[in-house]
């Protein structure tokens, strides 16, 4: 049980890095991506982090997606919608 509550924790947590890492660097104009910092690259990675988070929860809670598959794509779902609404698109 403990350790597929940290594999859980840990997959979900690369998905939100991964994600906002990739919004941060492919979801703007070229002359955006040119003055991003390392800053706002840690903070898209937070707020990937927590649509992660938001996602997976959200899908265990409703439970209809029984397979771990279905939960990290749910986790990958919550995290591109909390960047985009965080972007404000």
């Amino acid at each position: 049980m403990l350790t597929t509550a940290m594999t859980n924790f840990l997959i979900v947590l690369i998905i939100g890095i991964v994600a906002g890492l990739l919004f941060n660097r492919y979801g703007h104009t070229w002359l955006a991506r040119q003055l991003t910092t390392r800053q706002s690259d840690l903070t898209a990675c937070l707020v990937g982090i927590a649509g992660a988070f938001i996602g997976f929860h959200l899908a265990v809670i409703v439970g209809l997606l029984p397979t771990p598959l279905m939960l990290y794509l749910a986790a990958i779902v919550g995290a591109v919608l909390v960047l985009w609404v965080w972007r404000g698109r």
